[in-house]
């Protein structure tokens, strides 16, 4: 097995795990509504290496959305949302191409590109992920407003720790 895909598999499977034990229990809200839910696993499928086929990124997405489907007891959403955000990884990334373009075996870190590019496509990326994961959550009209105000504020929860970890760890790969 390569070194950088074992470090691959190690990440995503701290992240899920993290997800799993760690900010599932963590729900702020007021009311019988809790707007603030901590999604972290998104990160693993955003620094997937840039030249990771668009295939794989599906499949991954899908398997780990199962997975942590089967710790939440939610029927497809995770998943449903990570397929989503890995269908829509490739045009945002070429959307967001540098002038240079891309370092052929680079992640979209901020190591290897700036970090407000950085900032700019994880923003886009995670803020995607939770409006879909929420609206399929609710699956109804009827509660835009309870799906704009979980999107928003998990986005920002969210948003802090990925920033965070992006400081701390600063992924190299």
């Amino acid at each position: 097995m390569n070194e950088r895909v074992s470090k691959y598999v190690a990440w995503g499977l701290v992240l899920a795990l993290l997800q799993i034990f760690i900010f599932r229990g963590i729900n702020f809200g007021w009311g019988d509504f809790y707007y603030v839910h901590i999604l972290v696993y998104p990160v693993f499928i955003m620094i997937l290496p840039i030249n990771t086929p668009r295939t794989y990124v599906l499949l991954i997405a899908f398997f780990l959305g199962l997975l942590l489907d089967i710790f939440y007891l939610t029927p497809g959403i995770h998943s449903s949302a990570l397929v989503f955000m890995a269908f829509i990884r490739t045009p945002l990334l070429n959307l967001l191409e540098p002038r240079g373009g891309y370092k052929v075996n680079s992640s979209p870190t901020p190591y290897h590109l700036k970090f407000n590019w950085f900032l700019g496509y994880a923003s886009l990326m995670l803020f995607a992920h939770h409006l879909f994961y929420f609206s399929v959550e609710f699956f109804s009209i009827a509660h835009l407003l309870h799906i704009w105000m979980k999107t928003i504020f998990s986005f920002f929860f969210s948003m802090s720790f990925l920033l965070a970890f992006s400081i701390i760890f600063n992924p190299k790969y």
